[in-house]
């Protein structure tokens, strides 16, 4: 029976070939190209962000962004980003602290902040070649979703960047004691009062049962991060006859990896009670890296996507995140405003 399925699997297989090279509108197309020029993009993106979703095992959250980036003919480029929650309930660990925590510390509203540099090691172009779908106005709607589209192979150029990123970053957060102690091997007689006196690991609720205590911080991380990347970069339009639409490629796509270093390091005492009990017995990791990737395309009006994955510097064991952002709208500009005059 097993092999009568793998023999119905073939010949459907086979079966959708032929019907694919039977296509009555498989026929060759001829193109003019328009423009070929990787070294000609905006100067000058504006991202907006609306949404983020960040599974970070500090504290998994979720919100909106704004990035700017702004290169500088062939020799570096620049990036701004900031970020932040929408509401406490996508701040998750705020959110429990608010509900859950017996301690007396306020938990703080996550906040991101970034600034860096990238310089073009290496800016240079080669021959490749680049896919585009071939799209009528007729296949508007259903039509064009139903229908597998043709595709043809066009030539062009790409430009291709060895970058050296350096750049700062901070951010802040709420953070999950208990959590951070657990994954530590610790227990909360590591949080000692001036005095000698040990933060109590379990207290008395309301109804005189006892239970383990909650117990949220702050932690703020600022430092710097230093890496490489690599950007591709293809801005070419081509313009097809028998009424297909014209061909765009203009995809700036980046991939990039970068070590962390953060001196600045400090999570909050504990209040308890009235009673402030010092938290450097917890271990912090001041070192962390990323591997992440960007991309957005070379128009005045269009939208971009991200992603990051790594460690980063704070609490140990607590550092691992994943990270997925939209950019929607981007606004980009040459800031090329000179126009020709001439005399009478």
């Amino acid at each position: 029976m097993k092999y009568q399925h793998y023999f119905l699997i073939i010949c459907l297989f086979c079966f959708s070939n032929a019907l694919a090279q039977s296509r009555a509108d498989k026929n060759p197309v001829t193109y003019e190209e328009l423009y070929d020029e990787p070294y000609a993009i905006n100067k000058l993106f504006v991202q907006f962000q609306p949404l983020y979703g960040e599974l970070f095992v500090t504290n998994v959250n979720a919100g909106f962004g704004l990035e700017v980036s702004y290169y500088m003919a062939d020799k570096m480029d620049f990036r701004v980003h900031a970020r932040k929650t929408y509401t406490q309930k996508f701040d998750l660990t705020r959110d429990i602290a608010d509900k859950n925590s017996n301690v007396d510390n306020q938990p703080n509203v996550f906040n991101y902040f970034e600034l860096g540099a990238t310089y073009h090691v290496k800016d240079f172009d080669e021959s490749s070649s680049t896919k585009m779908f071939l799209y009528r106005k007729s296949y508007k709607g259903d039509k064009w979703a139903a229908r597998v589209p043709l595709n043809v192979e066009i030539p062009c150029k790409v430009r291709k960047i060895y970058g050296a990123r350096l750049g700062g970053l901070y951010f802040d957060t709420a953070v999950d004691i208990g959590r951070a102690l657990e994954a530590q091997d610790l227990t909360t007689d590591v949080l000692v009062a001036e005095d000698g006196a040990v933060l109590p690991s379990t207290i008395t609720d309301e109804n005189g049962l006892e239970q383990d205590i909650s117990v949220f911080s702050n932690m703020a991380v600022g430092g710097v991060y230093v890496g490489g990347s690599m950007t591709w970069i293809k801005n070419v339009a081509v313009d097809f006859d028998n009424k297909y639409q014209e061909g765009v490629d203009d995809l700036i796509f980046t991939a990039f990896l970068d070590i962390i270093v953060a001196p600045a390091l400090s999570v909050d005492d504990i209040i308890y009670n009235g009673v402030t009990y010092s938290s450097e017995e917890l271990e912090t990791s001041i070192i962390g890296f990323r591997l992440g990737m960007d991309g957005k395309f070379n128009r005045t009006l269009s939208w971009g996507y991200g992603g990051e994955v790594g460690m980063r510097p704070g609490l140990k064991g607590r550092g691992f995140y994943a990270l997925v952002k939209i950019s929607f709208p981007i606004y980009s500009t040459n800031l090329d405003y000179k126009v020709e005059a001439f005399g009478k």
